[in-house]
């Protein structure tokens, strides 16, 4: 498959950088137009085509829960606040300071 696509690209970058003219473009259409409907090629496609039906509900599950815990992480970090230790947002939506004592408090100091 990969020899495929280099030859591709091979193809398509001569087509558009060739000065030649119309006469070879269609030359190289024509030659890619029969290695495309050559019987290798269609069978490889064909197998191709299975395998991405067959992984196809495996990798949208895989995606989907990505795409969830992504989801989850954007809205944690839009959403979350980063208090200190003594601040605290109580039920009414404002901000409370946590008043039991002065400071980090005594076991906390160096």
């Amino acid at each position: 498959m990969a020899k495929l696509s280099f030859l591709a690209g091979v193809a398509a970058g001569y087509v558009l950088g060739a000065k030649a003219g119309q006469k070879r473009y269609e030359q190289i259409k024509s030659r890619a137009g029969q290695v495309w409907s050559s019987e290798p090629v269609q069978t490889r496609v064909g197998s191709v085509k299975e395998a991405v039906k067959e992984q196809a509900p495996v990798v949208a599950s895989k995606l989907g829960s990505v795409a969830k815990t992504a989801g989850s992480s954007a809205k944690d970090r839009l959403t979350g606040e980063d208090l200190p230790q003594t601040l605290h947002r109580g039920t009414d939506g404002h901000l409370h300071a946590d008043t039991s004592g002065f400071g980090p408090g005594a076991d906390k100091l160096p």
